[in-house]
């Protein structure tokens, strides 16, 4: 008797955990149902991925899509949208530039209805840890959070404050008994402050001062205080946006000695160095500071050896006003989730030799493991079909056209890659398809399994 699928993905070279095979993936009610060299049976819709590559759909565990309140800067139909055209399908989203920020289930609510309705993947939710909301961590754990987003230096909005160091030991403390992860945005708040005060009373504000007062010393410092408190309290704690290889060693020191401590970086931090900042201006400046070619080239070498544990887009998006003026004072973000996933095939596998199952895993697997989301980031039977097929040889030039975020503006523009997503695949339901959007919005809430 033959059998019946919805979905089979022909002649494709399947990027799994351990190897890349030539092989048929078949999906039946949106989990992957069958591997093999050459399924039999019929489906409702075929797939030729001759000559292709089929990777686990990606999951972005960082990103900022702004809405409740902010969708002048960008919107969730917009990013998810460039999300599915760069191969991912899924998106953790962060308490802030929302407005209001994520800090309690009443403000969780209010972006789940944003996102029901205009979700083209499926989606996470960070929660806000601040010193105004440590009573509404248990509420925020109940309504689903993947974990909790902090800053040690002033976020850039106002009404989501710094973490003191008595909210990160006393959070952490709450955090360890719910069993959810914190992730520190790591820069030394005074330091910064002092710096960047400095600088601009001295009226020295080009992108070299910003990086002068945002040196390497206050993301290493402030990453060592919070492995140590991590330590303390025996919370899971994730370095966001790594920088520095100082910092990542830190990071792999403390693994060995136990700490359940993990770190994320950003595909800018890999691709673009501070000159290159200088070059293209603001549309560059981000937070942590982009640092030299030298610890450019170490943290290549961190992520071959598997120190770093996922990369992530850093998608943090403005009106394009707020990047006029001076490089000191604008808005720092840096617009990328579209092209995460190309640049790593292009910097990580083509320039590096990279192994692509190991792509797979920081795209993937990895951060969907760390956050323990139940059947996703695998091509193996029993996980959900999502997939993004992949023209490993088509080199393209990025133009701002190509774009789908709200704002056409990226420092990738322009640039060339090496590896084209061609579509994406959500539990076994086309997305997006030879630059087109071609499906409706279908994501879900995704949360933990604790």
């Amino acid at each position: 008797m033959e059998k019946n699928y919805d979905l089979i993905i022909r002649n494709g070279s399947l990027v799994c955990s351990d190897k890349v095979i030539k092989a048929d993936v078949a999906v039946v009610d949106g989990l992957i149902a069958e591997i093999a060299p050459e399924i039999s049976g019929n489906a409702k819709e075929v797939i030729d991925a001759q000559g292709k590559y089929v990777f686990p759909g990606a999951t972005d565990g960082h990103v900022h899509f702004n809405e409740p309140g902010r969708s002048d800067w960008e919107t969730i139909k917009n990013g998810t949208s460039a999300l599915a055209a760069g191969g991912a399908i899924a998106y953790f989203d962060m308490p802030l530039n929302c407005s209001p920020c994520t800090l309690d289930a009443k403000n969780f609510n209010a972006k789940l209805e944003v996102s029901k309705r205009d979700a083209l993947v499926d989606y996470g939710f960070w929660g806000g840890f601040t010193p105004k909301n440590l009573d509404k961590l248990e509420e925020l754990a109940e309504c689903g959070v993947i974990g909790f987003k902090a800053f040690s230096c002033h976020s850039g909005i106002d009404e989501f404050e710094r973490a003191d160091d008595y909210t990160a030991l006393v959070g952490m403390e709450k955090l360890a008994k719910l069993g959810l992860p914190l992730m520190v945005h790591c820069e030394n708040a005074e330091i910064t402050k002092e710096l960047t005060a400095a600088a601009i009373a001295n009226n020295k504000t080009t992108a070299r001062d910003y990086f002068a007062a945002r040196p390497p010393i206050v993301e290493i410092e402030n990453v060592a205080r919070m492995i140590t408190f991590a330590e303390h309290t025996g919370c899971k704690l994730i370095i966001a946006h790594i920088s520095t290889a100082k910092a990542i060693e830190l990071v792999t020191e403390a693994r060995k000695r136990g700490v359940d401590v993990y770190c994320e970086t950003i595909s800018h931090y890999l691709i673009m160095t501070g000159d290159d900042v200088e070059r293209l201006g603001t549309v560059a400046k981000c937070s942590p500071a982009i640092r030299d070619a030298q610890n450019q080239l170490k943290m290549w070498a961190k992520l071959q050896n598997g120190e770093i544990d996922f990369v992530s887009s850093d998608h943090s998006p403005c009106d394009p006003k707020l990047k006029d003026g001076e490089f000191m004072l604008v808005w720092g973000g840096i617009s990328a989730c579209q092209t995460t996933l190309s640049g790593l095939l292009t910097h990580a596998y083509h320039n590096r030799k990279v192994p692509l199952t190991e792509i797979a895993k920081l795209t993937a697997q990895n951060v969907n493991e760390i956050f323990k989301i139940k059947g996703k980031g695998k091509i193996e039977v029993g996980y959900e079909g999502d997939f993004a097929i992949v023209d490993l040889k088509h080199k393209y030039t990025l133009n701002a056209e190509d774009l789908f975020y709200k704002h056409q503006v990226s420092p990738f523009v322009g640039d060339e890659f090496c590896g084209q997503v061609v579509q994406t695949i959500l539990r076994g339901t086309t997305v997006f398809k030879d630059g087109k959007i071609v499906s409706k919005p279908i994501g879900r809430l995704l949360k933990p399994t604790l």
